[in-house]
């Protein structure tokens, strides 16, 4: 199973938000630009940053803006935001394993402990990323660009 786009697209929104914050207003239609995707997709993953509590949606002269500061927010976060992956968690198993063969039976009990410590690795590791680390890498590249 992949891991949906809305996840990097929520990453991406709230990198912009910080790189234009001072130079352009931030809109929806804006940010559907730099993404590159559907205004709608768009605004449907900004509904769940703003869920959140990551950022804050505006219709007035200031646009969006960051709820909390970008060393406050990790991948992690912005992972669970987005509900990139259900209760049932990363890996979806095949349904119906035969159990009249002795591997379909057994099959669960060999892989599911293996499986939660693939995810919990993951996880484990997208809340040591903030999105402060993401941004400087970010503006390093844009960087690279000007030279």
């Amino acid at each position: 199973m992949q891991i949906t786009s809305k996840f990097t697209i929520a990453v991406h929104i709230i990198t912009a938000i910080d790189y234009f914050k001072d130079s352009e207003k931030v809109t929806s239609s804006f940010l559907a630009g730099s993404v590159g995707a559907n205004p709608v997709i768009v605004r449907n993953v900004m509904g769940n940053l703003k869920e959140s509590g990551i950022i804050d949606i505006s219709q007035g002269k200031s646009g969006i803006k960051l709820a909390k500061e970008l060393d406050e927010i990790t991948l992690f976060d912005v992972y669970k935001a987005v509900d990139c992956v259900n209760d049932e968690g990363l890996f979806h198993f095949h349904e119906n394993p035969n159990m009249d063969c002795p591997v379909g039976r057994n099959i669960h009990k060999a892989l599911d402990e293996e499986l939660f410590n693939i995810q919990s690795a993951m996880e484990n590791q997208m809340k040591s990323i903030t999105i402060a680390e993401v941004v400087k890498r970010t503006r390093r590249e844009i960087q690279k660009e000007v030279i």
